[in-house]
């Protein structure tokens, strides 16, 4: 299915005359992206070797802002815009901590800049859209359901993550537009919340605030990451289950993987701290130094409990870095 292949029902669409702004003039703003990744990248097996979302342009020098995960490793990036160009693209930066990449145009894109908002101000129950490229038929009007913490399985957590709704079907890297016609964050993850009493799902979308960019794009757009020691990374996979946190895999070669971590290992301590809940270990895991720094942990296996040193590396030396072509 092609990004012109399907369209947000009519019903979930926004309807401009009930924006202040200029919503045509702002969704001219989001964009397709494609990206390719060489099929012997490390993500390549969990992300696909090819990938395809949305970004939103932030400069009218043609930087584009986009969720790190379709970006990382890519060898080639092509740019989609409303009106049917295609225009090449290079993954200039990408930020483990907060998720977001960034693509700079290597052609002309003459697309208008969408401003930067302040989504600290963003409540509970505030309309805004989630815009993904190709225009009002790929934007859904919705509202921030919540405002919480977010924890991933791949090593990552969001102290304050936006929680939309209804969730969108394209939510990779679309656009979060406050009422103001500001962005104010970047679509990441849809989250499926089962059943209750009467078995519906309930889906929403986690968002990236945009108030996590300005105090680190100057270094992004300088070094391609943020200018600061790299966080510990154990190629670690794992999830809440019961109240307790398992390991669900590890990445091949990585540094969990060379210590004898398995599946279905439970993770009890992270040093002193005991483990609770999967932000806690996240935290802990970066609380105890920079990318190098040997991560004690204590685990429990077939009931048997057993200490572990893992050897933390930075995730960015395993990654592929992009070619300008």
């Amino acid at each position: 299915m092609t990004d012109q292949d399907w369209e947000v029902p009519t019903s979930l669409q926004p309807m401009e005359s009930d924006y202040a702004y200029d919503l045509e003039h702002a969704l001219k703003s989001i964009v397709s992206l494609r990206c390719f990744v060489p099929a012997d990248a490390m993500t390549a097996n969990t992300l696909g070797p090819e990938r395809e979302g949305s970004g939103v342009v932030i400069q009218e020098s043609g930087l584009i802002l986009t969720i790190g995960y379709l970006v990382t490793e890519a060898e080639t990036i092509w740019i989609n815009t409303h009106d049917g160009r295609a225009i090449p693209g290079h993954a200039l930066a990408m930020d483990q901590t907060t998720g977001f990449g960034l693509v700079q145009a290597l052609g002309k894109l003459d697309l208008p800049a969408l401003d930067i908002g302040d989504s600290d101000a963003l409540a509970v129950g505030d309309p805004c859209i989630l815009a993904a490229g190709g225009g009002l038929h790929h934007t859904i009007a919705n509202k921030l359901a919540a405002r919480q913490e977010f924890a991933g399985y791949w090593e990552y957590a969001l102290e304050d993550a936006f929680y939309t709704t209804p969730a969108h079907p394209s939510w990779g890297g679309a656009g979060l537009i406050g009422e103001d016609g500001k962005l104010m964050g970047i679509g990441s993850l849809i989250i499926q919340q089962g059943g209750g009493s009467q078995g519906r799902r309930s889906d929403m979308n986690m968002v990236v605030p945009i108030s996590l960019l300005p105090p680190i794009l100057p270094d992004l757009l300088t070094y391609g990451r943020v200018n600061r020691p790299p966080r510990p990374w154990l190629g670690m996979y794992a999830t809440e289950d019961d109240d307790r946190v398992i390991v669900v895999g590890t990445a091949d070669s990585g540094p969990a993987k060379r210590a004898g971590i398995e599946a279905g290992d439970q993770v009890i301590s992270v040093g002193k701290e005991n483990v609770l809940d999967l932000g806690g270990l996240w935290r802990f895991v970066w609380a105890s130094g920079p990318a190098g720094t040997p991560i004690e942990m204590r685990m429990v296996r077939d009931d048997q409990v057993f200490d572990v040193t893992v050897h933390s590396i930075d995730r960015t030396t395993s990654l592929k870095a992009p070619k300008m072509h």
